[in-house]
Parts: structure tokens; sequence; C-alpha cells
């Protein structure tokens, strides 16, 4: 199977790229973030037209994840278990027994503010929630904007991010204790060009000039990896 990941931040903008990328790669599974839609407004007649099904889970303005796939979702679920969160960030379901989180984790603002404390917890959430998937699953894929760059070599300036969000020390930890419990960043499976970035800030002419940081990952158990 073809399974991607992309953070679209607004669907309703870049609706026709997406439509255009899907007929010319045919993934599997795409894992839409940043919808900013709520559901009733959700273009599913669009996919559908050219062989798609969608699931999503939409809010206005903000948030909101959907899958794309080829073949129709089973066994759907929009949380994490035992987190209350009125944020759409989660979409996970079924796939020829693979088991696909789609997620839009957290940004976190700063470390200093109740945003952070809120990713932290959130996190803390998504690791019980994987950790029980594996249980029940071989195959779990968890992919999506995690807002978290892994290590230095994810970041285009290291000392200038350093301690700050994306790349504090305890966002990693939280990350690091989900690869710890068996699932694997894809991403680092085969050689990689330096300075491989799946995000840049708007700003700057940041994208023009690399200024970048990999937050976007799909992460696989040790079977499916």
């Amino acid at each position: 199977m073809k399974i991607a990941t992309w953070n679209v931040n607004s669907l309703r903008v870049r609706l026709e790229q997406v439509i255009e990328w899907l007929k010319r790669v045919q993934p599997d599974v795409l894992g839409l973030q940043e919808t900013k839609m709520t559901d009733e407004n959700f273009p599913a007649s669009a996919f559908e037209e050219i062989g798609y099904t969608a699931v999503f889970s939409g809010q206005p303005t903000y948030n909101g994840v959907a899958l794309i796939s080829r073949q129709p979702p089973q066994d759907i679920t929009m949380k994490l278990e035992g987190f209350s969160d009125p944020q759409k960030r989660v979409l996970g379901a079924t796939y020829n027994n693979i088991r696909v989180f789609n997620l839009y984790v957290p940004n976190g603002q700063s470390v200093d503010s109740d945003k952070y404390e809120y990713k932290l917890e959130w996190l803390n959430a998504l690791d019980s929630q994987l950790q029980a998937e594996s249980q029940t699953h071989e195959l779990v894929l968890a992919m999506g904007d995690f807002n978290i760059a892994p290590e230095d070599p994810d970041v285009h300036d290291p000392a200038i991010w350093e301690g700050k969000v994306l790349c504090s020390p305890k966002e990693r930890a939280a990350l690091n204790k989900i690869q710890s419990a068996g699932y694997k960043d894809t991403f680092r499976l085969f050689d990689q060009p330096e300075k491989s970035f799946s995000w840049w800030d708007y700003r700057a002419a940041a994208f023009r000039r690399n200024m970048g940081m990999r937050i976007d990952l799909i992460l696989a158990t040790k079977k499916l990896s």
C-alpha cells in the first residue's frame, strides 16, 4: 500500500492541488491535517468523483483531519481514548489490516504556555493509545503533523531553536517514548539527503532558503516498517 500525509493548511484553499496530486500519485491512503472546515462543508463528492472515499472530522477555522482512501475505512475512531478534547486532531481507521492514525499534534505555542502543557498531555494520551493499538494490531501506522522535530538534523539551525517549542527536550522525550514502544520513524529507514524538511515558515522566504524543519512524520510498528 502507498500511504501519505499532508498538512494542507486549509483544504478549501488547496482542494485543487490535492485532487491533482491524488490523480498523479494515486496513493491508497492520504491523511490530511488542518482541513479547517466543518464536516457539512467537507468536499467529499470531489474525492468520490476520482474514485476515493473520504472520512473526516472537522471544525471551523482551526484543526481538522481527514483520511482519503481507495477502500472504505473500517473501525473508525475520532479521539484518543480517555482524553477529553473538543479539538479535532485525531482520525483512525483500518485498511487491509493496517491500523492507520492520522494526527494533528498540538503546536504548543511556547514552552512557558498552557498550550505547551496541553501538548505534553496530548502526547502522553497518544502514547497510551498507540501502545494499546499495538497490542491488538501488528500493523499500526501513526502519521501526520507531529509539530516536533525529532533530532537536530531535522532542523535548519539547531542552535536558534534549542529549547524552543517544536524542539524542546520534553517534546522530544514524549516522541521518543512512543518510538521506544516499537514505532519506527520510517523516514530514517532509508538514506536521506541532508536538510530534508517538511515545514517552512512562510515569513522571510524560508522555503526558498530551505530554512525548515522535519515535523511531519510517519511512524510504523516494527512488522509494518
